[in-house]
């Protein structure tokens, strides 16, 4: 590993790019909010010109997310700041794992310390869970999905968390697919109405949840492209597939645990999406020790 600084540090960590995610604009924010008019302890106790070295690792088993992030909250607060990202983006990693070290302004480091963990520690701790989901439905041929349920503000970097650990992302938001949902059949009236107004709006994507088997011939017939089968139990799951015999993917939704995913997934559902991998997730133990230099 090669440790960047300068302008070399700053051309790594634009290499990170995510779509509709800026980068400084969320390291400028963050610090904002953390730092306010000024970290008061670190100018009172240390001196300017003291410098730090620093090692982030790993206290439990993880899967790596978010470093480069990290990163660029060192670098915003000293330029000159020495960086050598030891794990990569996804990597499943031993307690005790070094995932980053770095070397500059003691200040500028304890100041961002926090940012940068905070950061390091949800999106790692999304990753790992993700990971453990999709290690458990292994050879089911099934595909895990994440959801809509993220924290306001971080569904960007949510989404990539769990892309990192191994799902695949479901709907961004509202605007990429129609999912009809209970509540929208109350309106419309029933479930054929719902999809046909969804068809006639010229809406490609289709999603469309079914909680039970009479629903879905109607969801069919008018135009659906892809079923939600939500909350069934692994029996009426398995009966749904077979009824719907592959004209449109399958999705198992609901209440879906760790101990019951590879049951689900073998059912034969083409995916199986879970809210609690950005609802719910716990944060990654991952430290920063520091040393004077």
């Amino acid at each position: 590993m090669t440790v960047e600084t300068g302008v070399a540090l700053k051309e790594a960590i634009m290499t990170f790019s995510l779509p509709g995610f800026d980068l400084d604009a969320f390291v400028a924010g963050t610090l904002a909010e953390d730092v306010g008019t000024g970290d008061v302890t670190s100018a009172a106790v240390i001196p300017a010109d003291a410098m730090f070295a620093g090692v982030m690792a790993s206290r439990d088993p993880v899967t790596v997310a978010g470093l480069p992030i990290a990163a660029a909250f060192f670098r915003a607060l000293d330029a000159d700041v020495a960086v050598e990202i030891v794990a990569e983006e996804g990597a499943q990693v031993a307690a005790g794992a070094v995932l980053m070290r770095l070397q500059g302004s003691a200040r500028a480091l304890l100041t961002a310390e926090r940012a940068a963990l905070n950061t390091v520690q949800h999106l790692s701790g999304i990753a790992t869970m993700t990971r453990s989901y999709v290690d458990a439905m292994a050879g089911t041929g099934a595909t895990l999905l994440d959801t809509r349920k993220t924290i306001p503000g971080l569904r960007v970097l949510e989404k990539y968390a769990t892309r990192t650990g191994g799902a695949t992302n479901h709907r961004m938001g509202l605007w990429d697919a129609a999912m009809i949902k209970d509540n929208h059949v109350a309106v419309a009236g029933d479930i054929g109405a719902a999809v046909r107004r969804a068809v006639d709006a010229g809406i490609a994507r289709i999603i469309v949840e079914v909680d039970r088997a009479a629903q879905i011939e109607p969801a069919l017939a008018a135009g659906a492209t892809h079923l939600l089968l939500d909350n069934m139990d692994v029996a009426t799951l398995r009966a749904a597939v077979a009824q719907v015999a592959g004209r449109v993917p399958t999705e198992a939704s609901g209440g879906v645990r760790l101990d019951t995913i590879a049951a689900i997934a073998g059912t034969g559902v083409d995916y199986v999406s879970v809210g609690r991998l950005t609802q719910s997730a716990p944060a990654a133990d991952i430290g920063l020790d520091f040393t004077t230099v």
